[in-house]
């Protein structure tokens, strides 16, 4: 048995999510990791029968846009609209890093990740 992985590594947005107001209104830089993994089935060049980054990067993109006040939200809500459309995966890593947060100190970036695994 072959598990097949699919990816979109740092993706980056300028977005709206914090706990704080002020962090609504200023926004922030974002970069959003996903990998999933799946058993592959049939004819590799076909579309319908694996996992489309470019799906992957459309959900990403449509819930980077809502804004939230906790990336755990964000990270679920790509997760859980990631298995609607693809049931079969066996696993789905969703993690976000927020740069440059605004707090004290020089910090790179503070993290936020999900695993999702089949319970199939």
């Amino acid at each position: 048995m072959f598990v097949q992985t699919v990816a979109l590594k740092e993706v980056k947005f300028y977005a709206f999510h914090g706990y704080y107001p002020e962090e609504n209104l200023t926004g922030n830089h974002f970069s959003v990791d996903v990998e999933v993994t799946f058993v592959p089935k049939g004819d590799s060049e076909d579309l319908q029968k694996t996992v489309n980054y470019e799906v992957i990067n459309s959900i990403i993109s449509e819930e980077m846009k809502k804004t939230q006040k906790l990336l755990e939200t964000v990270v679920k809500n790509i997760i859980d609209q990631l298995v609607s459309k693809y049931p079969f995966l066996l696993t789905a890593v969703v993690g976000i890093k927020k740069l440059h947060p605004p707090m004290p100190g020089e910090i790179g970036h503070s993290f936020v990740q999900l695993i999702y695994t089949s319970q199939k």
